[in-house]
């Protein structure tokens, strides 16, 4: 990787990543995937914090997994408000520094598109999840209209160099099922937009629990 994509990579594409996803742009959404978290939360792809502003008084701590320095230093003001331990444990959700069963909840919000390694990030969001535990997520994810996926698929191999490894046509609600959970609730729509915003806009909000 040349220094300019490096730089890209670290400085430039969080903050674009901020502004994209800011808590302006989809807060109605994050709430809806996350007013009902409780307990201690695993959260992968933190960013900025955005989703401190969702959680519940039934949230008593937060287990953060964010690869960017620059992301994290700036969720620092929105961790000091949200009055509650958050502790950043690792950078890859494939690899989570915890023991089994030692979270009640697992939050992702547009992360799943782009970890390298989806299958054994949602492995290892099984095994920490404790028993009675859950997965809520928020992601954009492959659209059912055979036109809208046919421009994912041919988008996403030049997209995921611009957007830090995001594919556009990743079927979480299949690929969650597929990891060993099942999916208790599930609500999926197209953000509003212009028709072209299709294929990054079919979103998902959805709710999932470990099969025994």
């Amino acid at each position: 990787m040349s220094a300019l994509a490096r730089l890209y990579d670290a400085h430039v594409l969080p903050r674009l990543t901020a502004l994209a996803c800011s808590d302006r742009t989809t807060g109605r959404w994050r709430e809806q995937a996350f007013a009902t978290v409780s307990g201690d939360v695993l959260e992968l792809g933190f960013a900025n914090g955005t989703n401190l502003l969702h959680y519940p008084a039934a949230v008593r701590r937060v287990y953060a997994v964010e690869p960017s320095d620059v992301a994290w230093r700036h969720a620092a003001g929105r961790i000091e408000s949200f009055g509650r331990p958050v502790e950043r444990i690792g950078l890859d959700g494939a690899t989570i520094a915890l023991p089994e069963d030692s979270v009640d909840t697992v939050v992702s919000a547009y992360t799943m598109c782009t970890i390298p390694d989806l299958a054994s990030a949602l492995a290892q969001m099984r095994r920490v999840l404790r028993p009675g535990g859950s997965l809520h997520f928020l992601e954009h994810a492959l659209s059912p209209d055979a036109p809208v996926a046919r421009r994912q698929h041919r988008w996403t191999p030049r997209w995921k160099h611009v957007a830090g490894g995001c594919h556009l046509d990743r079927d979480i609600p299949h690929l969650v099922e597929a990891a060993g959970f099942n999916l208790s609730d599930l609500e999926s729509f197209y953000a509003p937009g212009p028709r072209l915003s299709r294929p990054f806009g079919w979103l998902t909000v959805g709710r999932a629990e470990p099969l025994a």
